[in-house]
């Protein structure tokens, strides 16, 4: 065997600090931030604080100027500058990224049971999205009757399946903005295709038909 030949090289990862400041879509935010705040004062109500909130931190997020750790390694000595992240909800792509991936491990590896889901959105009509986000209780109690009423839609279908005394649950998540940023509060929940009956030792899944068209209305 030739020199080299069987071995395996140790690689370590090196970081890689993003350079957020160098995209485009930082530099469209830091050039035209002003003044879409100011033309959506000069046409309406302005945009909510949260969503300014999150356009100016998103400036901060990953640069250096901005805040920073110092991190050492312990074996080598080398060390390197890791800038603070904004943990934004709205605006930022990396820590929405990062959310969305630390939030899917965690419901794929200790919530959700290894059953069919199906995602259920409740939205709501423009006269009602202001006194919504007045009153917050209103959204608790709202997200209450909704998904009482999924839950019964499949109920009602697992007792037509001949199950009986099925049980569900939900995952749902309230979001406050649309793809533009407007204020458009509305629900996501994940809902199991299907119901739980008592089983030996453990709940057993009994999948439910899909529903063939569904119309819900609000006054």
């Amino acid at each position: 065997m030739g020199d080299g030949e069987g071995q395996v090289e140790e690689r370590g990862w090196a970081y890689r600090r993003r350079q957020p400041e160098g995209t485009v879509l930082y530099e469209a935010v830091r050039e035209n931030l002003a003044t879409l705040l100011a033309e959506a004062s000069d046409v309406g109500r302005g945009l909510p604080r949260y969503v300014e909130r999150d356009f100016a931190r998103y400036l901060e997020c990953g640069v250096l100027g901005h805040g920073f750790a110092r991190v050492r390694c312990e074996s080598c000595k080398d060390e390197l500058l890791v800038a603070f992240s904004c943990k934004g909800r709205g605006v930022c792509p990396s820590c929405n990224a990062k959310r969305a991936q630390v939030t899917a491990v965690h419901l794929v590896e200790q919530v959700l049971p290894r059953v069919p889901c199906r995602q259920w959105t409740l939205s709501f009509p423009h006269r009602m999205r202001w006194v919504l986000l007045k009153e917050k209780g209103l959204l608790s109690d709202v997200l209450t009757l909704f998904l009482r009423a999924v839950f019964a839609l499949q109920r009602r279908r697992a007792r037509r399946q001949g199950v009986r005394g099925g049980q569900t649950g939900a995952v749902s998540f309230l979001q406050f903005f649309g793809s533009a940023s407007q204020v458009t509060p509305h629900y996501h929940a994940l809902v199991p295709e299907g119901v739980f009956v008592p089983g030996e030792g453990a709940c057993a899944s009994r999948r439910c038909r899909r529903p063939r068209k569904l119309m819900w209305s609000g006054c």
